[in-house]
């Protein structure tokens, strides 16, 4: 069977995350079989379609021959698609215990949830799935229990890194695994796959520790005001850091937002957070005097529905913030997003809050590695392979550039899509599969390059036109033609005049001029969307419907 790997190959295929930040699915494959790593989504806000997954047609045919999913970590990139994807995948599904409770929350309301096979594995642990040895090796990112994983088979050891840093006071969390990594050195390294997002910048990506020395002088600051950070849910380190810093001030902590909570219900069942003092409603928290309060809220990407946007909207059923208040985005610019982030900070503004963001103050730091950090990881590990993910091409195309650099023999930049053979004399690109994108549409998976988007998006350009046309034996319209209209014209007077117009057009053509009905729709089709076109600078989308008799 084509693309069956055997005892000769071990290969690497990423199906997203490759020349993209975001929808995160690789490939592992030798001997006959397949392992997946991660099974994330991206976000997408038009047409209907607000999550986009990978497009995992190429794995499917192999579902017997896919050993296993194992997920390096529970930010949405790399765990999102899980509740809408695995039904087709059906294989068991490997995490380290927050991550785990991240994925029973997500599939909690499906109804083939006690089906899935969800095996939980201690930090530092190695496992076998199929014929291939699995290490899970602790690092530092922005999430607890952040993996990288030794993927061993009889042909070599790939390190894949997963997201990372190289954080000395992650907070929450064990520190990075540097002992394991240099052993993995020592053994020897067929390849590294490796997280390429800030492959562009210099220097170090910093400390969380660093992040909490910042918020705690900052709330010294403004001893009457009452304080909101505003950042990822899943940044628990920062959760744990707005707690301690409102304990330290005397102030007591609201939690805003529903992904938050989830967040902490995750944490203290793997163990995280179970010494801070109980958080308060928000319905205590607008009792309280301002200087006696500290808000915890999502939102920070000026997302529409977060608990911070319905704030700023003055939506909240609870909340109200004015000039008594201050507001610290305690993170960074995701982008895309810039639009939505400026409107959420003015409206905020325009309320009399005070805003502070990261460019204003060292309130965030990143988790991914920068420079020196890349470096690093390169020398302790020492590949044979380098081959940069997570990124867009500008970013995966310098990360290639610091492994030469840093003396790696061996890099191959991948493309989604890029099954890249591993093992032998030479790595190199073997073949190029097909690849895309899925968009959630309600409740179904649809291919975001589906004449029913096209459609929509048309829809939502051009506008729609639909006639109807009762035509008698003879050709000739028995009727005026019915139209309705959306997106179009003006109601009202401009409407009138273009339907005006078009009755007149549609006239002068006659179905007894046509071989059949079809050629004969078409040519009203044209002839609407070229007189539209003529008057308005429009191609609208145009349907007819024929009644003959």
């Amino acid at each position: 069977m084509k693309f069956m790997p055997t005892k000769k190959d071990f290969w690497f295929l990423p199906l997203g995350g490759a020349g993209e930040i975001g929808m995160n699915l690789n490939l592992f494959g030798h001997d006959k079989q397949w392992l997946m790593v991660d099974l994330g989504i991206t976000f997408h806000d038009r047409l209907g379609v607000e999550i986009v997954t990978p497009d995992p047609s190429f794995i499917l045919p192999f579902q017997k021959e896919l050993k296993g999913l194992v997920l390096t970590h529970a930010h949405e990139d790399h765990v999102g698609a899980v509740p809408y994807l695995w039904p087709l995948l059906r294989c068991p599904i490997y995490a380290t215990p927050f991550t785990a409770a991240i994925v029973r929350q997500k599939i909690a309301d499906k109804p083939w949830a006690d089906e899935v096979e969800l095996i939980e594995i201690p930090l530092s642990s190695c496992i076998k799935i199929g014929k291939f040895e699995v290490e899970f090796i602790t690092l530092t990112h922005s999430i607890p229990e952040p993996n990288a994983l030794a993927i061993t088979t009889p042909l070599g050891t790939v390190l894949h890194t997963g997201d990372w840093k190289i954080d000395p006071a992650p907070l929450v969390g064990q520190p990075t695994d540097f002992t394991r990594l240099k052993e993995w050195g020592d053994q020897g390294v067929l390849a590294m796959v490796c997280d390429s997002t800030n492959a562009l910048s210099e220097g170090t990506s910093g400390s969380e520790q660093a992040v909490r020395e910042e918020l705690h002088r900052l709330a010294g600051d403004f001893p009457h005001h009452r304080l909101t950070v505003a950042c990822f849910a899943s940044n628990v380190a920062r959760l744990e850091t707005a707690a301690l810093v409102a304990a330290a001030h005397g102030r007591k902590v609201c939690l805003l937002g529903r992904s938050l909570h989830r967040m902490l219900a995750a944490a203290h069942y793997a163990g995280y957070l179970k010494t801070l003092a109980p958080f308060i409603s928000d319905k205590e928290a607008m009792m309280l005097p301002p200087d006696q309060v500290l808000l915890i809220t999502t939102g920070s990407q000026g997302e529409a529905r977060s608990a911070l946007a319905r704030i700023a909207n003055h939506q909240h059923p609870i909340v109200k913030l004015n000039n008594q208040d201050v507001v610290f985005f305690s993170s960074r610019v995701i982008p895309g997003n810039e639009r939505n982030i400026s409107q959420l900070q003015n409206q905020l503004i325009r309320t009399g809050v005070q805003v502070i963001t990261s460019q204003d103050e060292d309130i965030h730091v990143s988790g991914h590695p920068s420079q020196d950090e890349l470096k690093e990881m390169y020398q302790l590990v020492r590949p044979k392979l380098a081959i940069p993910v997570h990124g867009e091409a500008r970013h995966l195309y310098e990360h290639a550039l610091l492994a030469k650099n840093q003396g790696v023999s061996q890099v191959v930049v991948p493309h989604n899509g890029s099954l890249i053979q591993m093992s032998g004399e030479s790595a190199e690109i073997i073949s190029q599969v097909e690849v895309g994108r899925w968009g959630m549409d309600g409740n179904r998976a649809i291919p975001m390059n589906s004449p029913l988007l096209k459609d929509r998006m048309k829809l939502s350009i051009q506008g729609s036109i639909f006639i109807t046309l009762t035509v008698e034996y003879s050709g000739q319209l028995s009727r005026l033609p019915q139209f309705s209209m959306l997106g179009v014209a003006q109601p009202g007077a401009e409407q009138e005049w273009l339907e005006r117009e078009l009755n007149r057009a549609v006239r002068e053509l006659s179905i007894a001029d046509f071989k059949d009905d079809g050629v004969y729709k078409e040519a009203v089709k044209s002839l609407i969307r070229q007189r539209v076109n003529q008057h308005f600078g429009k191609k609208p989308l145009v349907e007819i419907h024929l009644i003959k008799g």
